[in-house]
């Protein structure tokens, strides 16, 4: 039986405020919140909140039939907590159906994986705590940035409990393979690979609303038609898109959401069903390995990292913002490190871009700036003055070496606190027992000096017995 899975991806960034070179120093507020407040309000109330509810509406209509996943990055959880928490209950009731699994990604949607392993470790983890917390669920598996996937990434996944990875199915990498089948990671294969299908998702992400397409308008009926006829040997489509595609991208106007409300009736029709991803990787076997040397993603023709490292200017940023990443992981400033989740998400290096046609209008529709130097510009001066106070918490004089050092000490100096506390308790029990074995030998001297000098007194008050004078015996005689 062929099998659908849907994910449906969730993110917006804490976009920056216009800061000058003249701020550096004085202003250490990053980001614009009314901007902010109103994009994610607006795309809530016009696209998450009416798709979740849409969602929910087929989860209930099909007994269960019809089943998805969301991921959801920390960034877009920490604004809809503050400006849209409605829609987190409506994401709560996703969960508890049963029906609706969670795929964790890194908690800033950051491009970590490509340089600083550990911290792209540790915003997973932040992100499946908060899941848990949040959604009481816990992901078993993990969609990176934009689908963001190579070889040597692999390896990490599995040891940090991870079963499945989500990817785009990149034409460049498959070759003649088609991406509707689960492989198997080749630098880890315990770890199966879902791959995006890249036309049957952008035909409802970008062509569902164009009336200049051959098909349209698409229909649920043509779209699992579609579907339905592939070879029949193939097992599994992997419909990837971001929930913003429904309602915001694609207005309501269009029938977006009568389409996505039809499509269980016409599947189940096609003898068609839905899986999410923990069930697909377990329940369908992978066909072969499939090794990824290079970065690949799910942005721009040409599926790689180029969309936000691909000029002088990005990469530039890039290595200025991860050179402080040992410093910033040895500090307790609450604010120091939320400020570098925040300038670590993709998306200020994607304005950054001077790809031209097709990928640089795309670039341009998402970007707050006029264009990619004015965003270069804004974001060297926030993080100026983000090195600058980074440098206050560890002097940039300290060496690497110094630095690791210190880091060192750092992480080692509570065991060693602990350690000589240790040794102080056990010193001062030694100390306890000593003056209580001292005090002991003190009383025994002093009995024993007092029982030998009673039998003396005795002896001395008692008298002596008068010896009688000894005949002689020439006297007896």
């Amino acid at each position: 039986m062929k099998s659908i899975c849907f994910n449906f991806e969730i993110h917006q960034p804490f976009r920056l405020k216009r800061y000058r070179f003249f701020d550096i120093g004085r202003d250490h507020y990053y980001f614009d919140d009314f901007l902010n407040d109103d994009i994610i309000t607006r795309i809530a109330h016009n696209s998450y909140i009416p798709a979740a509810e849409t969602l929910l509406r087929m989860i209930d209509e099909n007994q269960g039939r019809f089943r998805c996943s969301i991921s959801i990055s920390g960034m877009a959880l920490e604004q809809c907590e503050h400006f849209v928490p409605e829609f987190l209950d409506l994401l709560k009731k996703l969960a508890d159906t049963g029906c609706c699994e969670f795929v964790a990604q890194p908690y800033a949607y950051s491009l970590a994986s490509l340089s600083e392993p550990e911290e792209f470790s540790r915003q997973v983890a932040q992100t499946c705590t908060r899941l848990k917390e949040r959604f009481g669920v816990t992901p078993k598996v993990i969609r990176n940035t934009e689908l963001i996937y190579f070889d040597d990434l692999a390896p990490q996944l599995i040891e940090m409990g991870f079963k499945g990875v989500l990817t785009e199915g990149a034409k460049h990498i498959l070759g003649w393979k088609s991406p509707n089948y689960v492989y198997t990671a080749a630098s880890a294969p315990k770890l199966k690979m879902l791959l995006r299908n890249g036309k049957l998702s952008d035909d409802i992400a970008f062509r569902f609303g164009d009336t200049s397409w051959s098909e349209y308008p698409l229909t649920a009926d043509k779209y699992m038609d579609w579907i339905a006829s592939t070879p029949h040997e193939e097992q599994i489509v992997n419909i990837f898109l971001n929930l913003e595609t429904f309602g915001d991208m694609q207005p309501a106007t269009t029938g977006i959401f009568q389409f996505l409300e039809a499509l269980p009736r016409f599947a189940k029709e096609h003898g068609v069903e839905f899986l999410t991803p923990s069930e697909a990787i377990s329940k369908i076997k992978a066909v072969s390995e499939l090794s990824v040397m290079h970065p690949i993603s799910s942005a721009d023709e040409a599926r790689d990292i180029s969309a936000w490292l691909g000029n002088r200017l990005q990469n530039e940023a890039f290595e200025k913002l991860y050179s402080m990443s040992e410093r910033i992981a040895a500090c307790e400033n609450r604010a120091l490190k939320e400020d570098w989740a925040r300038l670590q998400t993709c998306d200020h290096f994607f304005y950054m871009s001077t790809k031209r046609k097709a990928d640089g209008a795309m670039h341009s529709l998402f970007s707050p700036y006029e264009t990619p130097f004015a965003a270069f510009t804004n974001y060297m001066n926030v993080l100026a003055d983000f090195l600058m106070r980074v440098k206050e918490e560890f002097p940039s004089a300290v060496c690497n070496e110094e630095l690791n050092a210190l880091l060192l000490t750092i992480s080692n100096q509570g065991a060693e606190i602990e350690a000589l506390n240790k040794e102080l308790a056990s010193m001062r029990k030694n100390i306890e027992q000593y003056n209580i074995e001292h005090k002991k030998r003190e009383e025994l001297t002093v009995e024993a000096a007092a029982v030998e000098k009673a039998p003396k007194a005795k002896k001395a008050a008692t008298p002596k017995a008068a010896k009688a004078p000894r005949k002689k015996v020439s006297e007896k005689k």
